[in-house]
């Protein structure tokens, strides 16, 4: 049996696949699942959108790199991070110290598909959601490409397959994944 030693950060766009591929692969490898945006709700006890609304990004921000450096600090997991969680230097800098970033690489003309009837998004909350979509995308595309390993999203995978897919990159690691 493969054995976790560090966590696994998803990173990467919103309609990447981070929550849904980060919880096969944490099923497949038999160890927690968690979601960094999820556990901000539970302790703001507010939607995102609420907080972006109520308290803006910057609080917002602020809360997503406690909870990550609290998550990073427990059992070995894997974690599923909101979209702009790796732009910050701290971030990156508190899951390259206690784990590894895993980007899930999807183009633009994939993620909008995903993302299009979301209302839960709200950077997206635009006159023209595909154009601002397209823009976070070109801003953040240079700063997912520091993640220790890229996975591309592909559409004609389901999301087990896309799990083996980062399992297969994960086992390149021993330093993450030991063992069969």
């Amino acid at each position: 049996m493969a054995r976790l030693k560090k966590t696994v950060a998803m990173v990467g766009m919103m309609g990447a696949g981070k929550t849904a591929v980060g919880s096969a692969v944490a099923r497949a490898l038999r160890v927690p699942f968690l979601d960094s945006d999820e556990e901000i709700v539970k302790a703001a006890n507010s939607t995102i959108a609420e907080i972006f609304e109520r308290d803006g990004e910057p609080f917002f921000r602020a809360r997503e790199t406690e909870v990550l450096g609290r998550l990073l600090r427990g059992t070995p997991c894997v974690l599923s991070t909101g979209g702009g969680a790796y732009l910050a230097e701290s971030n990156r800098r508190l899951i390259s110290e206690a784990g590894v970033a895993v980007w899930l690489r999807a183009d633009i003309d994939l993620l909008w598909q995903r993302v299009r009837h979301k209302t839960t998004r709200p950077l997206l909350r635009t006159d023209n959601p595909r154009e601002t979509l397209r823009k976070i995308y070109e801003a953040r595309v240079p700063l997912y490409g520091l993640a220790d390993i890229v996975v591309d999203s592909c559409p004609d995978l389901s999301v087990e397959e896309m799990a083996g897919r980062v399992i297969e990159a994960l086992r390149q690691r021993p330093d993450v994944l030991e063992g069969e």
